[in-house]
């Protein structure tokens, strides 16, 4: 059994609960009204699934709100941002690339 590892954000936080060769998977904790970076990826996928609250999403060129029980794909090279319009918790599921984050943007000063 895998320890489920906290990591502290300035949003909130994510819940680290399986990390293997082949994928990742995550629960991310977004306070309301806070927001991750405007970020792409190089080679991680992800997959995500709202299971609590309500997510505002800039995906590619789009802006799309996404409620509990609504999920997303985003491959690679995919400019994207999640904006919490209610305290959220997110389920993501990804490649195990967790250090190929390219941020483009970021309220918190983390470019």
């Amino acid at each position: 059994m895998m320890k489920i590892k906290k990591i502290r954000k300035p949003w909130g936080h994510e819940l680290l609960f399986a990390r293997t060769k082949d994928y990742v998977g995550k629960i991310l904790v977004i306070h309301k009204g806070e927001e991750l970076s405007l970020q792409y990826h190089e080679q991680k996928e992800e997959s995500i699934y709202v299971a609590h609250g309500k997510l505002e999403v800039e995906v590619g060129d789009e802006n799309l709100v996404l409620n509990r029980g609504q999920n997303l794909h985003i491959p690679p090279g995919t400019r994207h941002r999640f904006k919490a319009l209610e305290d959220s918790e997110i389920f993501e599921v990804s490649t195990p690339h967790l250090e190929d984050v390219v941020r483009l943007k970021d309220r918190y000063g983390r470019v």
